[in-house]
């Protein structure tokens, strides 16, 4: 960085500010956070990627920091939003990615969030520093009931409030289905280890092996509620859904009784606790969703010489990645579509010798974008089989409470606004909650409930949603990062991989596809503005815009919640009110700012995050 003479920035008295240290010189930035509606709306409108996430990650930001080299940065960005960067950075579901405007038509495919959220993880330098802002202790002590990713992430939060905080968790590690539901090749069992300690270490009580239920060894639920100012129900979904067979009744499961048939979501559990687990040559797999893929996967690394994976509707609608549905056919598994099963078969030794199924047809759409599957009459067939691994969802279960709870028509506990359940100071989140989703959603739900117990426990609220506003001096990034192509994740080759059946599959980007990859990100935190003051009309960003994002607008709507909403166009000068710049169709090239002729066009970068109230009541 070339030296130049210190620039003096006067700074508006009682203005907020905040202050670095760079290359020796003292840097004033003014600095403003704003909680007015018109700058809640627009983040949330024109960052469409941190709008998807549950856990609102700042991603521009995150992303940002790469193509700059600050990897720490970028990692430290990552996690005060999300507690476990280098997990999410590898099993995340990526909503964001679906929302990414780069993916929009006639944009290209969206970043590569996901992968460099792993970056960050993985280039961080060995002597990173983690930094947390912290309160003072409270006294107030909080239990959580289970160690999975919405357990996790409410613990770290609550401990960061200055609150005492115990977890329970019965099984002998912690992570929930991190640990327990996803196979190592898919997420490492150290990465995982070492972001769990990291989110603990604060003082977090960490009790594995410890169940809360009702058996006399058992800690019971009454006792928590007797011992702790809240409790925090986190439990997620432990039962497997079962599917209605002809066979099946109230009392008794086909599945359960038939040797060589398995719940997918036992059967990797009893893996991971470190149970020797089998299957035989032909292996069916019933489900669509991340756990059957990662059965089918598992299947194959166990010996399976053939994986079908059966689903109800098409392979279009499989609600996973598209990469983990390529990588499981490089691995030789097939996926068949437009089938339901009815029925088990058995040989002469009762054991499973194959599947009934009935045909599909697709028919409406449901919510959630996929299709419905109507069974088609007297279409019934065979396929034989060695073993069934049926995956086709997971539900919650209540049994091990002493407290009644109300409960909704899912058998899903009933919360408040606040997070609480019926009982006063028993709170719940994550899967428990809403059912079967993703480790983003519970990790954000579980961070959002953990706000609200805080509030709960002390009376106020202590964190606010804010928007950050800070000018930019110039535009960050160049047109011609719109013409880099996406750079695909490297895999290990198919028969390495069942070699080691615990190899990671990807093996992540290095730095160069990294930045190159970072270059793509639109920022769409970065909001360019016209003064209509000091604009003389002259068209000049107009002409030199690559795309139709200047405008000559006579006015703008203004939504119910106080946001902006859609631009009232005009082709008539005598109506023009002003020109402005759309945001939903700037790429942030910074074209129309370096040929503006009386530099009316400005820079501002606009972060939705959680500023700390402090102060007592």
């Amino acid at each position: 960085m070339s030296e130049g003479p210190d620039r003096k920035v006067y700074v508006d008295e009682g203005e907020d500010f905040s202050s670095l240290q760079a290359f020796g010189r003292r840097v004033v930035t003014p600095v403003r956070f704003s909680t007015d509606p018109r700058d809640i709306g627009w983040v949330k409108e024109n960052v469409p990627c941190q709008a998807a996430c549950p856990a609102s990650t700042n991603i521009p930001a995150y992303i940002h920091m790469i193509t700059e080299g600050r990897v720490g940065r970028s990692y430290e960005l990552n996690r005060i939003a999300n507690v476990l960067p280098g997990v999410l950075g590898r099993i995340c579901s990526r909503p964001c990615e679906d929302a990414c405007r780069h993916g929009w038509p006639g944009n290209g495919k969206p970043v590569a969030i996901c992968h460099l959220k792993r970056v960050a993880a993985d280039f961080k330098p060995l002597g990173h520093r983690i930094s947390e802002d912290m309160f003072t202790p409270t006294s107030k002590r909080v239990a959580v009931v289970g160690a999975g990713p919405a357990g996790i992430a409410a613990a770290y939060d609550l401990t960061t409030l200055g609150h005492d905080v115990t977890i329970y968790e019965r099984e002998e590690k912690a992570g929930g289905m991190l640990a327990y539901g996803i196979p190592a090749f898919r997420l490492p069992r150290d990465e995982l280890d070492v972001e769990l300690r990291n989110a603990v270490r604060l003082g977090v009580d960490l009790k594995t092996g410890v169940s809360v239920g009702n058996s006399e060894d058992e800690v019971k639920l009454g006792s928590l509620l007797e011992s702790y100012d809240a409790v925090l129900l986190a439990t997620g979904c432990m039962a497997a859904s079962p599917l209605p067979l002809e066979t099946a009744s109230e009392t008794t499961d086909p599945v359960m009784e038939t040797p060589g048939a398995e719940y997918g979501l036992y059967f990797l559990m009893e893996l991971h606790r470190g149970l020797p687990k089998t299957v035989g040559r032909r292996v069916a797999v019933v489900g669509a969703g991340f756990t059957a893929l990662d059965c089918a996967r598992v299947a194959k690394r166990l010996g399976a010489e053939e994986v079908t994976i059966h689903i109800r509707t098409t392979e279009e609608y499989i609600p996973v990645t598209k990469e983990e549905i390529f990588e499981a056919k490089r691995e030789g598994i097939q996926i068949l579509g437009l089938r339901t099963p009815v029925g088990l078969l058995t040989g002469p030794d009762g054991k499973l010798s194959g599947l009934r199924f009935v045909q599909n047809r697709l028919g409406g759409w449901r919510a959630g974008g996929r299709r419905q599957a109507i069974p088609i009459e007297h279409s019934e067939f065979e396929e034989p089989c060695d073993t069934l691994l049926l995956a086709i969802g997971q539900k919650t279960v209540n049994d091990y409470l002493d407290r009644p709870l109300d409960l909704d028509r899912w058998g899903n506990v009933r919360i408040g606004d606040d997070g609480m359940t019926s009982v006063m100071g028993l709170f719940a989140a994550g899967d428990y909650v809403s059912g079967p989703s993703t480790a983003i959603e519970a990790v954000g739900h579980g961070r959002r409930t953990a706000l609200n117990m805080d509030t709960w426990l002390m009376g106020h609220a202590r964190r606010k949603q804010v928007v950050k506003i800070e000018p930019v001096e110039e535009p960050l990034r160049e047109r011609h990062f719109d013409f880099i192509e996406r750079q695909e994740m490297p895999c290990e080759p198919v028969d390495k991989r069942v070699e080691k059946p615990g190899t990671e599959v990807e093996t992540g980007l290095d730095m160069e596809h990294a930045r190159e990859e970072a270059k793509r990100c639109y920022l769409c935190y970065l909001c360019y503005q016209i003064d209509v003051d000091r604009c003389i009309y002259c068209r000049a960003c107009i002409e030199v815009a690559p795309r139709d994002c200047i405008k000559l607008v006579e006015g703008v709507a203004i939504k119910e919640d106080g946001s902006y909403g859609e631009l009232m166009e005009t082709r008539e000068w005598d109506r023009v009110g002003a020109i402005w710049v759309d945001n939903n169709e700037c790429i942030r090239c910074g074209a129309c700012y370096k040929v503006c002729p009386t530099q009316c066009i400005s820079i501002t970068k606009k972060e939705m995050f959680h500023q700390d109230i402090g102060g007592g009541a």
